[in-house]
């Protein structure tokens, strides 16, 4: 019986890894061959180690994710009063209190419901099918099909089906921007490489989910599923769990705060009702229920959600899509943006910023691809002639296309650095599409340059574009004003110098006529007569808006990092042109791998710009930061940036360029790719989490005031004054009603200004409960009073708590007219302005009208119709109610400043 060698999924630790090691080592670890598997093998490993499928997480079911928003310590308050209510036969009341439950739970299951979906769009990144060789046969396979050791054939525009060692390359360049950060494709070749090398360094591998560019090639796979690079991004994702945001930590932390003190008070009055009192049993658990549903704040989850959706209105009408509601209220917070360079800060688009002739320097303006821009001579000789001969080398020399598209887009098709210098002949009106091409010498990155001989006006002629290094030691000569001259070397190697400070790479040209006869040209033809025409200097450009974004970020007090795949050199440059801070130094991955976590978090503060960073890097460098206390955020477009956008408290894809994995990962998406709708996200979520804060400020002192009514009838034995019923129609109805009013009050002057807030502050802060407090006795005790007044006259228990009703909505409403303003007198211009609190003022006038004067309502809320001069009574006490909370800012104030 034959054994079939079952191959490792990977190098044991001990083995090179696969990068390091020769095209016939590759192939004995694996057990392959150039010529492929057998049929047989494959199966077997197949049926041995899966299909070549990324691991998915186990979901929960939707019912147990909506069971799951019932755990919270203040609906099991709600919950257990719906049970003692249900068991005295208060039916009405249960199914009131059922229902507040069963809406929080619905709000927080929508809001979560599109949450988990970046494990199921990352399996969109893999190819569907392959070309591959087995029993030395060529044959299309479907992607999950693939196993360690089949050899896979690639193509122009193929996206590549499994990690792969290339072992044959024809002129191979992948598009790794996705994976590695890096904005240039990548040549590829055969060779093993010594030493340990970053994951865009490794040149002789291709990863799953990335593309070819351009050329063919024959490549061994060497992992599949999960565990290719794409999958140790797809397990990073699913292994981070959710963090919570600031203030849902802090709402947590309140909760408690609310549920321990509600069940002392309950204990204590219940032992006192029943020892001192002798309160009928039924009465006294009413009672009990009453205080328990009066001191929690049940639509606080509720006016939450409703405040966080209209500041995602707000930032979806300027480009901002919000997927996560809590996230508007984590960019108030934010103290530091992670950002990636390639396409999120830069254009991801080459553009061509600088040539350089043997007799001058020029400058070229413009970005991105559209072929508009203006050549300024920065030195030497003005010398159109000389110019038009390098533009038209570039422009023939060259196997991209600029296209526009049907809304007026410009782009490329081909490579990005042939494609800045196809736009670069296209802004100086160049055009040599009708130039007749002889022959070609494609470009190869083992040797790094491309050539054709073409007609110029009837005469065959050589013209060869490629590394810098390479033209120089192939050319004798360099093209003067007139003439040839002989080739200044080092006038050439201190201009690549200069310009590769400023961040550009460069690329040569050069030219020279053949002979009459000759129109085929192969390599041997470049060593001879070549002359030097000169350097096109090219970068991915930063974004403009961006330059002003960081400039507002920083004054706003967040720190902008940079993290990239790209060379430390390109990076540090891109840093200062943007102005990010600390742009004269930069660390490495490398330096960063080798780091343990405490100096890694030295690292992460004390640096701005990172560079030739993987996946792993970006994730470790967000959970130090996230560690060290900042609120972080994270940008980005590629899939190589999907876990850290996870990790981060608030993670920004890009919305056009962005894969769609990032965009699922990501709690925030920017419609627009522009950097600069960040810093108006932060400035929206730093007015969300102040009205927020007003919001809360609001509720508490209401549903104080009602707990203490309940108290206080209970040790004096009065009339209970409001029924469960009637306390959550005023916690929910109206209290929702009133907060959205405070949800559209403008932003605050220089809210930019300001550093961003502590999130470890709580939004009950002392003056908060100082305040909660004193408005909470305030009403409570004009409460009492005006039952005090209506009880000896003879008034039904149901027109007195009516009335009652009537005053706390109505001191409600007084009450969130002193909110709007923290620290000036609330009846100011602004208030004439905020449409919200109009139309809630409208809107609650409906609804008291609706609970006192409709018959059915009557019924089911034990309320009666009130004579006119109630409500008027209700408003005097309120206005001054008002008035002495307008008192108390001002007397406070001091006290808060400090």
């Amino acid at each position: 019986m034959t054994v079939i060698p079952i191959q490792p999924k990977r190098p044991e630790a001990s083995a090179r890894p696969y990068y390091q090691q020769d095209n016939a080592a590759v192939f004995k670890a694996i057990n392959s061959s150039p010529a492929g598997l057998s049929s047989s093998d494959a199966q077997h490993r197949l049926a041995t180690n899966g299909p070549n499928v990324l691991p998915q997480k186990a979901e929960k079911s939707l019912f147990m994710r909506f069971v799951a928003h019932f755990k919270d310590v203040l609906i099991y308050i709600l919950l257990a009063a719906a049970v003692v209510t249900a068991v005295m036969g208060h039916w009405v009341d249960t199914f009131v209190i059922l229902g507040v439950a069963v809406i929080n739970a619905m709000i927080g299951f929508i809001q979560e419901n599109n949450a988990e979906k970046s494990l199921k769009s990352i399996q969109n990144m893999m190819s569907s099918d392959a070309m591959v060789l087995r029993d030395g046969q060529q044959m299309t396979l479907a992607t999950q099909d693939l196993v360690v050791g089949d050899v896979v054939m690639l193509r122009p525009g193929d996206k590549i089906p499994a990690d792969l060692r290339l072992f044959e390359v024809h002129n191979l360049r992948v598009e790794e921007a996705i994976l590695t950060g890096e904005s240039t494709v990548v040549s590829k070749n055969t060779l093993a490489l010594e030493g340990e090398k970053g994951l865009g360094d490794r040149l002789n591998l291709a990863y799953s989910g990335t593309t070819v560019s351009s050329g063919t090639a024959l490549g061994v796979v060497i992992a599949t599923g999960g565990d290719t690079e794409l999958g140790h991004i797809n397990a990073m994702i699913s292994s981070i769990e959710e963090a919570k945001t600031p203030l849902l930590v802090q709402i947590d932390k309140l909760g408690k705060a609310i549920f321990a003190i509600i069940m002392l008070m309950m204990v204590a009055l219940f032992v006192f009702g029943y020892l001192l009192r002798d309160i009928a049993i039924a009465e006294l658990l009413l009672s009990v229920i009453s205080l328990a549903v009066a001191a929690v704040p049940e639509g606080l989850p509720a006016i939450i959600s409703i405040i966080l959706s209209l500041g995602v209105q707000s930032m979806a009408r300027n480009h901002a899509i919000i997927r996560k509601l809590p996230t508007v209220e984590t960019l108030g917070a934010m103290t530091v943006i992670c950002s990636d360079k390639t396409g999120t800060l830069t254009m991801n688009e080459m553009t061509v910023k600088a040539v350089v002739l043997a007799n001058s320097q020029w400058r070229i303006s413009g970005n991105s691809y559209e072929p508009t821009g203006e050549f300024t001579l920065e030195a030497g000789e003005h010398n159109d002639a000389l110019m038009q001969g390098f533009l038209q080398v570039v422009d023939i020399c060259n196997e991209s296309q600029l296209r526009q598209d049907a809304n007026g887009n410009w782009g490329i098709v081909g490579g990005p650095t042939e494609g800045a210098l196809k736009v670069l002949a296209a802004k100086a009106g160049i055009h040599s599409d009708k130039v007749q091409i002889l022959s070609k010498l494609p470009f190869d990155s083992a040797y790094k340059y491309m050539a054709v001989s073409c007609l110029i006006d009837g005469k065959p002629c050589l013209l060869m574009t490629g590394a810098p290094d390479v033209l120089l030691s192939l050319c004798q000569q360099q093209q003067g004003a007139e003439e040839a001259e002989v080739i200044d070397r080092r006038y050439w190697e201190a201009s690549i110098t200069t310009y590769a400070s400023e961040g550009l790479r460069t690329v040569a040209a050069a030219w020279r006529w053949l002979p009459e006869a000759q129109h085929h040209i192969d390599h041997a033809d470049l060593r001879n007569g070549m002359k030097m025409l000169g350097l096109a200097c090219m970068m991915d450009p930063p974004r403009p808006e961006a330059i002003s974004a960081v400039r507002d970020c920083q004054q706003a007090g967040i720190r902008v990092k940079m993290i990239t795949g790209d060379h430390p050199e390109t990076a540090m440059a891109i840093g200062q042109m943007l102005g990010i801070g600390n742009s004269d130094a930069a660390i490495t991955g490398y330096q960063l791998e080798h780091m343990d976590d405490a100096a890694l978090g030295v690292a992460a503060r004390e640096y701005d710009i990172f560079a030739r960073t993987s996946p792993e890097h970006k994730l470790r460098l967000v959970k130090a930061l996230a560690s060290s206390g900042e609120i972080v955020g994270m940008t980005g477009d590629g899939v190589n940036d999907a876990p850290a956008l996870k990790q981060a408290n608030v993670g920004i894809a890009m919305g056009i360029k962005g894969t769609e994995v990032t965009k699922e990962a990501a709690d925030m998406i920017l419609a627009d790719d522009n950097f600069a709708t960040i810093a108006a996200a932060v400035k929206e979520g730093r007015r969300v989490y102040d009205n927020l804060k007003k919001t809360i400020l609001f509720i508490m002192p209401t549903n104080l005031a009602q707990g203490l009514l309940i108290i206080i009838a209970i040790l004096m034995g009065n009339l209970l004054p409001l029924t469960p019923v009637q306390i959550l129609w005023m916690n929910m109805a109206t209290s929702a009603t009133l907060s959205f009013g405070l949800a559209f009050e403008p932003a605050e002057r220089n809210i930019m200004r300001r550093p961003p807030r502590n999130a470890r502050s709580h939004v009950m802060d002392g003056y908060a409960i100082w305040r909660v407090i004193f408005v909470g006795l305030l009403i409570s005790i004009s409460a009492f009073v005006l039952e005090a007044w209506l009880q000896p006259r003879g008034y039904s228990p149901e027109f007195i708590r009516t009335v009652l009703l009537q005053m706390l909505v109505t001191a409600q409403w007084a009450y969130m007219l002193n909110c709007r303003n923290s620290d000036g007198f609330s009846l100011d211009a602004g208030l004439l302005k905020n449409r919200g609190i109009w139309l809630v003022t409208v809107v609650l006038i409906a609804l008291q009208a609706m609970i006192i004067y409709v018959p059915l309502m009557n019924t089911l809320f034990g309320t009666a119709p009130l004579p006119l001069k109630y409500w008027l009574i209700s408003l005097a006490v309120s206005a001054g109610i008002f008035v002495l909370v307008e008192i108390e800012k001002q007397l406070t104030r001091g006290w808060r400043v400090a």
